[in-house]
Protein backbone atom coordinates (compact mmCIF):
# COMPACT_ATOMS: atom_id res chain seq x y z
CA UNK A 1 0.00 0.00 0.00
CA UNK A 2 1.48 3.36 -1.05
CA UNK A 3 1.02 6.80 0.48
CA UNK A 4 0.83 9.25 -2.46
CA UNK A 5 0.12 12.34 -0.40
CA UNK A 6 -0.89 13.68 2.98
CA UNK A 7 -2.89 16.93 3.10
CA UNK A 8 -2.41 19.34 5.94
CA UNK A 9 -4.97 21.99 5.03
CA UNK A 10 -6.99 23.85 7.62
CA UNK A 11 -10.06 21.84 8.70
CA UNK A 12 -13.48 22.77 7.39
CA UNK A 13 -16.36 20.77 8.80
CA UNK A 14 -20.02 20.20 8.15
CA UNK A 15 -22.53 18.33 10.20
CA UNK A 16 -25.54 16.96 8.30
CA UNK A 17 -27.75 14.01 9.23
CA UNK A 18 -28.97 12.06 6.24
CA UNK A 19 -32.35 10.35 6.72
CA UNK A 20 -33.49 8.01 3.92
CA UNK A 21 -37.17 8.63 4.72
CA UNK A 22 -37.07 12.46 4.69
CA UNK A 23 -36.15 15.04 2.09
CA UNK A 24 -32.46 15.80 1.57
CA UNK A 25 -31.62 19.13 3.24
CA UNK A 26 -28.90 21.45 2.07
CA UNK A 27 -26.61 22.94 4.69
CA UNK A 28 -24.22 25.82 4.29
CA UNK A 29 -20.46 25.37 4.50
CA UNK A 30 -17.73 27.83 5.37
CA UNK A 31 -15.95 28.94 2.22
CA UNK A 32 -13.05 31.36 2.14
CA UNK A 33 -13.79 33.60 -0.83
CA UNK A 34 -12.94 37.17 -1.72
CA UNK A 35 -16.15 39.21 -2.13
CA UNK A 36 -16.22 42.61 -3.80
CA UNK A 37 -17.39 44.96 -1.06
CA UNK A 38 -18.08 47.89 -3.37
CA UNK A 39 -21.18 49.56 -1.93
CA UNK A 40 -21.79 51.73 -5.01
CA UNK A 41 -23.49 48.92 -6.94
CA UNK A 42 -26.03 46.19 -6.37
CA UNK A 43 -24.42 42.84 -5.43
CA UNK A 44 -24.51 40.13 -8.10
CA UNK A 45 -26.53 36.97 -7.63
CA UNK A 46 -23.37 34.90 -7.25
CA UNK A 47 -22.03 37.22 -4.55
CA UNK A 48 -25.27 36.89 -2.58
CA UNK A 49 -25.05 33.09 -2.89
CA UNK A 50 -21.53 33.12 -1.47
CA UNK A 51 -22.66 35.29 1.44
CA UNK A 52 -25.40 32.74 2.18
CA UNK A 53 -22.84 29.94 2.31
CA UNK A 54 -20.74 31.93 4.77
CA UNK A 55 -23.71 32.80 6.98
CA UNK A 56 -23.71 29.61 9.10
CA UNK A 57 -20.50 28.30 10.60
CA UNK A 58 -19.98 25.18 12.67
CA UNK A 59 -17.60 24.98 15.64
CA UNK A 60 -15.55 21.79 15.44
CA UNK A 61 -15.10 19.45 18.38
CA UNK A 62 -18.43 20.07 20.14
CA UNK A 63 -20.28 16.97 18.90
CA UNK A 64 -20.64 13.65 20.71
CA UNK A 65 -19.98 10.49 18.70
CA UNK A 66 -21.09 6.94 19.42
CA UNK A 67 -18.22 4.51 19.84
CA UNK A 68 -19.81 1.91 17.56
CA UNK A 69 -21.33 3.22 14.32
CA UNK A 70 -23.22 -0.05 13.79
CA UNK A 71 -25.60 1.07 16.55
CA UNK A 72 -26.88 3.85 14.31
CA UNK A 73 -29.72 3.07 11.91
CA UNK A 74 -29.04 5.96 9.52
CA UNK A 75 -25.42 7.05 9.69
CA UNK A 76 -24.64 10.76 9.78
CA UNK A 77 -22.49 11.69 6.79
CA UNK A 78 -20.31 14.15 8.70
CA UNK A 79 -16.86 14.46 7.21
CA UNK A 80 -14.26 15.89 9.58
CA UNK A 81 -10.91 14.11 9.73
CA UNK A 82 -10.74 11.67 6.86
CA UNK A 83 -8.43 9.06 5.36
CA UNK A 84 -8.72 8.34 1.63
CA UNK A 85 -8.39 4.83 0.22
CA UNK A 86 -8.13 3.82 -3.44
CA UNK A 87 -7.51 0.66 -5.43
CA UNK A 88 -5.19 0.93 -8.43
CA UNK A 89 -6.43 -1.64 -10.93
CA UNK A 90 -5.19 -0.29 -14.28
CA UNK A 91 -3.39 2.65 -15.84
CA UNK A 92 -0.28 4.31 -14.47
CA UNK A 93 0.57 5.15 -10.88
CA UNK A 94 0.24 8.85 -11.76
CA UNK A 95 -3.35 8.29 -12.92
CA UNK A 96 -4.18 6.51 -9.66
CA UNK A 97 -2.69 9.34 -7.60
CA UNK A 98 -4.55 11.98 -9.66
CA UNK A 99 -7.79 10.15 -8.97
CA UNK A 100 -7.07 10.23 -5.24
CA UNK A 101 -6.14 13.91 -5.39
CA UNK A 102 -9.49 14.61 -7.01
CA UNK A 103 -11.17 12.64 -4.21
CA UNK A 104 -9.32 14.87 -1.73
CA UNK A 105 -10.74 17.99 -3.44
CA UNK A 106 -14.23 16.46 -3.26
CA UNK A 107 -13.76 15.73 0.44
CA UNK A 108 -12.56 19.28 1.14
CA UNK A 109 -15.50 20.71 -0.80
CA UNK A 110 -17.81 18.68 1.44
CA UNK A 111 -16.11 20.21 4.48
CA UNK A 112 -13.45 17.79 5.71
CA UNK A 113 -9.76 17.77 6.55
CA UNK A 114 -7.82 15.13 4.61
CA UNK A 115 -5.22 13.46 6.84
CA UNK A 116 -3.85 10.68 4.64
CA UNK A 117 -4.25 9.05 1.24
CA UNK A 118 -3.58 5.38 0.55
CA UNK A 119 -3.52 3.44 -2.71
CA UNK A 120 -3.29 -0.35 -3.04
CA UNK A 121 -2.21 -2.10 -6.23
CA UNK A 122 -4.68 -4.91 -7.00
CA UNK A 123 -6.04 -6.65 -10.07
CA UNK A 124 -9.58 -5.83 -8.89
CA UNK A 125 -11.19 -4.60 -5.65
CA UNK A 126 -11.71 -7.28 -3.02
CA UNK A 127 -15.38 -8.38 -3.14
CA UNK A 128 -15.62 -8.47 0.67
CA UNK A 129 -13.54 -5.57 1.98
CA UNK A 130 -12.55 -3.54 -1.12
CA UNK A 131 -8.80 -3.47 -0.27
CA UNK A 132 -8.29 -6.98 1.06
CA UNK A 133 -8.57 -8.31 4.60
CA UNK A 134 -4.86 -7.92 5.44
CA UNK A 135 -4.73 -4.30 4.26
CA UNK A 136 -7.87 -3.51 6.24
CA UNK A 137 -5.91 -4.20 9.44
CA UNK A 138 -3.17 -1.81 8.26
CA UNK A 139 -5.86 0.77 7.50
CA UNK A 140 -7.16 0.39 11.05
CA UNK A 141 -3.68 1.19 12.36
CA UNK A 142 -3.53 4.32 10.19
CA UNK A 143 -6.92 5.44 11.51
CA UNK A 144 -5.76 5.02 15.11
CA UNK A 145 -2.46 6.81 14.43
CA UNK A 146 -4.03 9.80 12.69
CA UNK A 147 -7.18 10.07 14.82
CA UNK A 148 -9.45 9.95 11.76
CA UNK A 149 -13.18 9.47 12.19
CA UNK A 150 -14.13 8.75 8.56
CA UNK A 151 -12.76 6.68 5.68
CA UNK A 152 -13.61 7.57 2.07
CA UNK A 153 -13.13 4.94 -0.62
CA UNK A 154 -12.40 5.99 -4.21
CA UNK A 155 -15.15 3.87 -5.74
CA UNK A 156 -18.71 2.74 -5.14
CA UNK A 157 -18.88 0.15 -2.36
CA UNK A 158 -21.42 -2.63 -2.20
CA UNK A 159 -23.54 -2.84 0.98
CA UNK A 160 -21.53 -5.86 2.18
CA UNK A 161 -18.18 -4.13 1.58
CA UNK A 162 -19.43 -1.12 3.51
CA UNK A 163 -20.56 -3.25 6.45
CA UNK A 164 -17.37 -5.37 6.62
CA UNK A 165 -15.09 -2.34 6.49
CA UNK A 166 -16.96 -0.54 9.27
CA UNK A 167 -16.94 -3.64 11.46
CA UNK A 168 -13.15 -3.83 11.16
CA UNK A 169 -11.99 -0.21 11.30
CA UNK A 170 -14.70 0.93 13.79
CA UNK A 171 -15.23 4.32 12.12
CA UNK A 172 -17.64 5.57 9.47
CA UNK A 173 -16.92 4.42 5.93
CA UNK A 174 -18.40 6.12 2.87
CA UNK A 175 -17.67 5.84 -0.83
CA UNK A 176 -17.16 8.28 -3.69
CA UNK A 177 -20.83 8.19 -4.67
CA UNK A 178 -22.07 9.12 -1.18
CA UNK A 179 -19.52 11.94 -1.06
CA UNK A 180 -20.67 13.46 -4.37
CA UNK A 181 -24.32 13.11 -3.33
CA UNK A 182 -23.54 14.98 -0.11
CA UNK A 183 -21.92 17.85 -2.03
CA UNK A 184 -24.94 18.05 -4.32
CA UNK A 185 -27.24 18.17 -1.28
CA UNK A 186 -25.24 21.08 0.16
CA UNK A 187 -25.25 23.12 -3.05
CA UNK A 188 -28.75 22.46 -4.45
CA UNK A 189 -30.83 25.65 -4.28
CA UNK A 190 -33.85 25.43 -6.57
CA UNK A 191 -36.90 23.31 -5.85
CA UNK A 192 -36.16 21.14 -8.86
CA UNK A 193 -32.51 20.74 -7.89
CA UNK A 194 -33.36 19.66 -4.34
CA UNK A 195 -35.89 17.14 -5.63
CA UNK A 196 -33.36 15.71 -8.09
CA UNK A 197 -30.71 15.35 -5.38
CA UNK A 198 -33.15 13.70 -2.97
CA UNK A 199 -34.21 11.21 -5.65
CA UNK A 200 -30.57 10.30 -6.29
CA UNK A 201 -29.89 9.92 -2.56
CA UNK A 202 -32.89 7.66 -1.98
CA UNK A 203 -31.97 5.57 -5.00
CA UNK A 204 -28.48 5.11 -3.52
CA UNK A 205 -29.62 4.43 0.06
CA UNK A 206 -32.41 1.98 -0.75
CA UNK A 207 -30.22 -1.16 -1.07
CA UNK A 208 -28.08 -0.03 1.88
CA UNK A 209 -30.80 0.14 4.53
CA UNK A 210 -29.83 -1.62 7.72
CA UNK A 211 -32.92 -1.15 9.84
CA UNK A 212 -32.03 -1.98 13.43
CA UNK A 213 -29.79 -4.81 12.22
CA UNK A 214 -28.96 -7.37 14.86
CA UNK A 215 -30.74 -5.46 17.61
CA UNK A 216 -34.17 -6.79 16.56
CA UNK A 217 -35.24 -10.33 15.81
CA UNK A 218 -36.34 -11.45 12.37
CA UNK A 219 -39.82 -12.53 11.39
CA UNK A 220 -39.84 -16.36 11.22
CA UNK A 221 -42.28 -19.17 11.77
CA UNK A 222 -42.40 -22.91 12.44
CA UNK A 223 -38.95 -24.45 12.67
CA UNK A 224 -37.28 -21.84 10.47
CA UNK A 225 -34.03 -20.11 11.41
CA UNK A 226 -32.45 -22.92 13.36
CA UNK A 227 -35.64 -24.21 14.96
CA UNK A 228 -36.68 -21.01 16.75
CA UNK A 229 -40.32 -22.04 16.33
CA UNK A 230 -43.25 -20.42 18.09
CA UNK A 231 -42.38 -17.14 19.80
CA UNK A 232 -39.53 -16.40 17.41
CA UNK A 233 -41.43 -13.84 15.38
CA UNK A 234 -40.24 -10.24 15.71
CA UNK A 235 -40.56 -6.77 14.22
CA UNK A 236 -37.12 -6.56 12.60
CA UNK A 237 -37.92 -7.64 9.06
CA UNK A 238 -41.27 -5.91 9.13
CA UNK A 239 -39.65 -2.55 9.87
CA UNK A 240 -37.08 -2.86 7.07
CA UNK A 241 -39.76 -3.74 4.54
CA UNK A 242 -41.91 -0.85 5.75
CA UNK A 243 -38.98 1.54 5.36
CA UNK A 244 -38.29 0.30 1.85
CA UNK A 245 -41.93 0.68 0.88
CA UNK A 246 -42.03 4.25 2.18
CA UNK A 247 -38.83 5.09 0.30
CA UNK A 248 -40.21 3.70 -2.97
CA UNK A 249 -43.39 5.71 -2.46
CA UNK A 250 -41.35 8.87 -1.87
CA UNK A 251 -39.23 8.18 -4.98
CA UNK A 252 -42.34 7.78 -7.12
CA UNK A 253 -43.68 11.10 -5.80
CA UNK A 254 -40.37 12.84 -6.52
CA UNK A 255 -40.33 11.53 -10.10
CA UNK A 256 -43.82 12.94 -10.65
CA UNK A 257 -42.75 16.30 -9.20
CA UNK A 258 -39.63 16.47 -11.40
CA UNK A 259 -41.68 15.60 -14.49
CA UNK A 260 -44.11 18.38 -13.62
CA UNK A 261 -41.35 20.93 -13.03
CA UNK A 262 -39.60 20.02 -16.28
CA UNK A 263 -42.71 21.03 -18.28
CA UNK A 264 -41.97 24.73 -17.73
CA UNK A 265 -38.43 24.19 -19.02
CA UNK A 266 -39.80 22.28 -22.04
CA UNK A 267 -42.23 25.13 -22.77
CA UNK A 268 -39.46 27.74 -22.80
CA UNK A 269 -37.27 25.49 -24.92
CA UNK A 270 -40.11 24.93 -27.38
CA UNK A 271 -40.72 28.67 -27.64
CA UNK A 272 -37.07 29.24 -28.51
CA UNK A 273 -37.26 26.53 -31.18
CA UNK A 274 -40.39 28.12 -32.64
CA UNK A 275 -38.57 31.42 -33.01
CA UNK A 276 -35.53 29.67 -34.49
CA UNK A 277 -33.22 30.92 -31.70
CA UNK A 278 -30.13 28.69 -31.72
CA UNK A 279 -29.15 27.15 -28.39
CA UNK A 280 -25.57 26.78 -27.15
CA UNK A 281 -24.82 24.70 -24.03
CA UNK A 282 -21.75 24.97 -21.82
CA UNK A 283 -20.66 21.52 -20.65
CA UNK A 284 -17.50 20.29 -19.06
CA UNK A 285 -15.69 18.95 -16.05
CA UNK A 286 -16.54 20.35 -12.65
CA UNK A 287 -14.50 23.41 -11.67
CA UNK A 288 -13.27 23.88 -15.25
CA UNK A 289 -14.67 27.43 -15.29
CA UNK A 290 -18.10 27.04 -16.94
CA UNK A 291 -19.84 29.64 -14.78
CA UNK A 292 -16.92 32.07 -15.19
CA UNK A 293 -17.19 31.66 -18.96
CA UNK A 294 -20.95 32.29 -18.84
CA UNK A 295 -20.35 35.47 -16.84
CA UNK A 296 -17.67 36.62 -19.27
CA UNK A 297 -19.85 36.03 -22.37
CA UNK A 298 -23.19 37.29 -21.02
CA UNK A 299 -22.57 39.18 -17.74
CA UNK A 300 -24.91 36.76 -15.94
CA UNK A 301 -23.28 37.30 -12.53
CA UNK A 302 -23.83 33.70 -11.37
CA UNK A 303 -21.90 32.20 -8.47
CA UNK A 304 -18.22 31.52 -9.16
CA UNK A 305 -16.16 29.58 -6.65
CA UNK A 306 -12.96 27.54 -6.70
CA UNK A 307 -14.73 24.34 -5.60
CA UNK A 308 -16.11 21.21 -7.19
CA UNK A 309 -19.83 21.29 -8.07
CA UNK A 310 -20.16 24.87 -6.81
CA UNK A 311 -23.23 25.48 -9.01
CA UNK A 312 -25.86 22.88 -9.90
CA UNK A 313 -28.91 24.69 -11.21
CA UNK A 314 -28.83 25.47 -14.96
CA UNK A 315 -28.73 29.11 -16.04
CA UNK A 316 -29.88 30.27 -19.50
CA UNK A 317 -28.92 33.71 -20.79
CA UNK A 318 -29.27 35.61 -24.06
CA UNK A 319 -26.08 36.34 -26.01
CA UNK A 320 -25.11 37.78 -29.39
CA UNK A 321 -22.42 36.92 -31.91
CA UNK A 322 -20.06 39.65 -33.21
CA UNK A 323 -22.31 39.81 -36.27
CA UNK A 324 -25.40 40.48 -34.15
CA UNK A 325 -27.05 37.06 -34.32
CA UNK A 326 -28.95 36.17 -31.14
CA UNK A 327 -28.55 32.81 -29.39
CA UNK A 328 -29.10 31.36 -25.92
CA UNK A 329 -26.22 30.21 -23.72
CA UNK A 330 -26.97 27.61 -21.02
CA UNK A 331 -24.67 26.70 -18.12
CA UNK A 332 -25.17 23.13 -16.87
CA UNK A 333 -24.08 20.89 -14.01
CA UNK A 334 -20.45 19.81 -14.11
CA UNK A 335 -19.28 16.26 -14.76
CA UNK A 336 -16.64 14.18 -13.00
CA UNK A 337 -14.93 10.83 -13.41
CA UNK A 338 -17.28 8.00 -12.41
CA UNK A 339 -20.25 10.37 -12.09
CA UNK A 340 -22.85 8.37 -10.13
CA UNK A 341 -25.48 6.95 -12.45
CA UNK A 342 -28.12 7.96 -9.87
CA UNK A 343 -27.25 11.60 -10.54
CA UNK A 344 -27.33 11.22 -14.32
CA UNK A 345 -30.79 9.69 -14.08
CA UNK A 346 -32.11 12.24 -11.57
CA UNK A 347 -30.68 15.23 -13.46
CA UNK A 348 -31.80 13.98 -16.88
CA UNK A 349 -34.35 16.80 -17.26
CA UNK A 350 -31.63 19.36 -16.51
CA UNK A 351 -29.15 17.70 -18.88
CA UNK A 352 -31.68 18.02 -21.68
CA UNK A 353 -30.37 21.58 -22.04
CA UNK A 354 -27.24 19.90 -23.44
CA UNK A 355 -28.90 17.21 -25.57
CA UNK A 356 -31.26 19.78 -27.19
CA UNK A 357 -28.53 22.31 -27.99
CA UNK A 358 -27.27 23.00 -31.49
CA UNK A 359 -23.70 23.56 -30.28
CA UNK A 360 -21.74 22.53 -27.17
CA UNK A 361 -18.95 24.56 -25.61
CA UNK A 362 -16.90 21.79 -24.00
CA UNK A 363 -14.88 23.58 -21.30
CA UNK A 364 -11.60 21.97 -20.19
CA UNK A 365 -9.29 23.05 -17.37
CA UNK A 366 -6.00 23.63 -19.17
CA UNK A 367 -4.10 23.78 -15.86
CA UNK A 368 -5.26 20.33 -14.72
CA UNK A 369 -2.55 17.62 -14.54
CA UNK A 370 -4.60 15.32 -16.80
CA UNK A 371 -6.96 17.37 -19.01
CA UNK A 372 -7.29 14.55 -21.54
CA UNK A 373 -8.95 12.38 -18.89
CA UNK A 374 -11.38 15.24 -18.20
CA UNK A 375 -12.35 15.37 -21.88
CA UNK A 376 -12.90 11.60 -22.00
CA UNK A 377 -15.01 11.64 -18.81
CA UNK A 378 -17.26 14.43 -20.13
CA UNK A 379 -17.71 12.74 -23.50
CA UNK A 380 -18.68 9.52 -21.74
CA UNK A 381 -21.55 11.33 -19.99
CA UNK A 382 -22.52 13.06 -23.25
CA UNK A 383 -22.81 9.64 -24.88
CA UNK A 384 -24.98 8.46 -22.01
CA UNK A 385 -27.47 11.31 -22.49
CA UNK A 386 -27.43 11.08 -26.29
CA UNK A 387 -25.53 14.32 -26.92
CA UNK A 388 -22.36 12.85 -28.45
CA UNK A 389 -23.38 13.74 -32.05
CA UNK A 390 -23.85 17.47 -31.38
CA UNK A 391 -21.07 19.73 -32.77
CA UNK A 392 -18.69 20.91 -30.06
CA UNK A 393 -15.98 23.48 -29.57
CA UNK A 394 -13.28 22.53 -27.08
CA UNK A 395 -12.71 25.60 -24.88
CA UNK A 396 -9.36 25.25 -23.10
CA UNK A 397 -9.83 27.52 -20.09
CA UNK A 398 -7.43 28.89 -17.45
CA UNK A 399 -4.75 29.72 -20.02
CA UNK A 400 -3.26 32.19 -17.53
CA UNK A 401 -2.43 29.32 -15.15
CA UNK A 402 -1.63 26.55 -17.65
CA UNK A 403 1.69 25.38 -19.01
CA UNK A 404 2.32 26.36 -22.64
CA UNK A 405 3.46 22.87 -23.59
CA UNK A 406 0.31 21.36 -22.09
CA UNK A 407 -1.83 23.83 -24.07
CA UNK A 408 0.01 22.97 -27.28
CA UNK A 409 -0.48 19.26 -26.62
CA UNK A 410 -4.21 19.75 -26.07
CA UNK A 411 -4.59 21.82 -29.24
CA UNK A 412 -2.78 19.12 -31.20
CA UNK A 413 -5.14 16.48 -29.79
CA UNK A 414 -8.24 18.67 -30.33
CA UNK A 415 -7.79 20.74 -33.52
CA UNK A 416 -11.23 22.38 -33.17
CA UNK A 417 -10.38 24.21 -29.95
CA UNK A 418 -9.95 27.72 -28.59
CA UNK A 419 -7.61 28.70 -25.75
CA UNK A 420 -9.16 31.26 -23.38
CA UNK A 421 -8.97 32.65 -19.87
CA UNK A 422 -12.40 33.46 -18.47
CA UNK A 423 -10.73 35.32 -15.60
CA UNK A 424 -8.62 37.72 -17.70
CA UNK A 425 -10.66 37.76 -20.93
CA UNK A 426 -7.85 36.33 -23.07
CA UNK A 427 -9.16 34.61 -26.22
CA UNK A 428 -12.82 35.50 -25.63
CA UNK A 429 -13.19 37.33 -28.96
CA UNK A 430 -11.77 34.32 -30.83
CA UNK A 431 -14.30 32.16 -29.00
CA UNK A 432 -17.17 34.48 -30.00
CA UNK A 433 -16.06 34.23 -33.62
CA UNK A 434 -15.87 30.43 -33.39
CA UNK A 435 -19.38 30.29 -31.93
CA UNK A 436 -20.70 32.46 -34.76
CA UNK A 437 -19.06 30.22 -37.37
CA UNK A 438 -20.44 27.01 -35.84
CA UNK A 439 -24.01 28.10 -35.03
CA UNK A 440 -26.70 26.27 -37.02
CA UNK A 441 -27.23 28.15 -40.27
CA UNK A 442 -30.63 29.61 -41.09
CA UNK A 443 -32.20 27.85 -44.05
CA UNK A 444 -32.85 30.69 -46.56
CA UNK A 445 -31.05 33.86 -47.68
CA UNK A 446 -33.15 36.38 -49.63
CA UNK A 447 -33.66 40.00 -50.70
CA UNK A 448 -37.17 41.47 -50.33
CA UNK A 449 -38.77 44.89 -50.64
CA UNK A 450 -41.37 44.98 -47.85
CA UNK A 451 -44.03 47.73 -48.02
CA UNK A 452 -44.21 50.09 -45.05
CA UNK A 453 -47.69 48.81 -44.14
CA UNK A 454 -46.15 45.37 -43.43
CA UNK A 455 -43.94 46.43 -40.58
CA UNK A 456 -44.94 43.21 -38.81
CA UNK A 457 -42.93 41.22 -41.36
CA UNK A 458 -39.88 43.42 -40.85
CA UNK A 459 -40.19 42.88 -37.09
CA UNK A 460 -40.40 39.10 -37.63
CA UNK A 461 -37.24 39.14 -39.73
CA UNK A 462 -35.37 41.01 -36.98
CA UNK A 463 -36.76 38.69 -34.30
CA UNK A 464 -36.37 35.32 -35.99
CA UNK A 465 -33.77 35.85 -38.69
CA UNK A 466 -30.41 37.48 -39.28
CA UNK A 467 -30.51 40.86 -41.04
CA UNK A 468 -27.46 41.28 -43.25
CA UNK A 469 -28.47 44.67 -44.68
CA UNK A 470 -31.45 47.00 -44.36
CA UNK A 471 -32.26 50.07 -46.44
CA UNK A 472 -35.29 52.38 -46.45
CA UNK A 473 -36.50 53.30 -49.94
CA UNK A 474 -39.53 55.31 -51.14
CA UNK A 475 -41.35 52.04 -51.93
CA UNK A 476 -40.62 50.26 -48.64
CA UNK A 477 -37.95 48.54 -46.54
CA UNK A 478 -35.31 46.69 -48.53
CA UNK A 479 -34.07 43.68 -46.58
CA UNK A 480 -31.18 41.33 -47.22
CA UNK A 481 -31.52 38.61 -44.58
CA UNK A 482 -31.28 34.95 -43.65
CA UNK A 483 -34.59 33.55 -42.36
CA UNK A 484 -36.22 30.19 -41.58
CA UNK A 485 -38.28 28.47 -44.26
CA UNK A 486 -41.72 29.41 -42.92
CA UNK A 487 -40.82 33.10 -42.78
CA UNK A 488 -39.26 32.91 -46.26
CA UNK A 489 -42.62 31.69 -47.55
CA UNK A 490 -44.33 34.82 -46.11
CA UNK A 491 -41.73 37.06 -47.77
CA UNK A 492 -41.84 35.26 -51.09
CA UNK A 493 -44.31 37.70 -52.73
CA UNK A 494 -42.01 40.65 -51.94
CA UNK A 495 -38.82 39.09 -53.33
CA UNK A 496 -39.74 40.03 -56.91
CA UNK A 497 -40.10 43.69 -55.89
CA UNK A 498 -36.48 43.94 -54.72
CA UNK A 499 -33.94 45.37 -57.19
CA UNK A 500 -31.54 42.82 -58.65
CA UNK A 501 -28.37 44.64 -57.61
Amino acid sequence: MTHPFSADSEPRTTDRAENALLAAEAYDTDIDTDIDTDTDREPLTGELDLEDRRALRRVAGLSTELADVTEVEYRALRLERVVLVGVWTDGTAEMAENSLRELALLAETAGSQVLEGLVQRRGRPDPATYIGSGKVEELRDVVIATGADTIICDGELTPSQLRHLEETVKVKVIDRTALILDIFAQHAKSREGKAQVELAQLNYLLPRLRGWGGNLSRQVGGRAAGGVGIGGRGPGETKIELDRRRIRTRMAKLRRQIDGMSKARDTKRGERRRHQVPAVAIAGYTNAGKSSLLNRLTGAGVLVEDALFATLDPTVRRAETPGGRTYTLADTVGFVRHLPHQLVEAFRSTLEEVSDAGLILHVVDGSDPDPEAQIDAVREVLREIGADTIPEIIVINKADAADELALARLQLREPHSVVVSARTGFGIERLRAAIEADLPVLQRELRALVPYDRGDLVAKVHDRGEVLKQEHTPEGTLLHARVPDDLAWELQRYESLAPTS
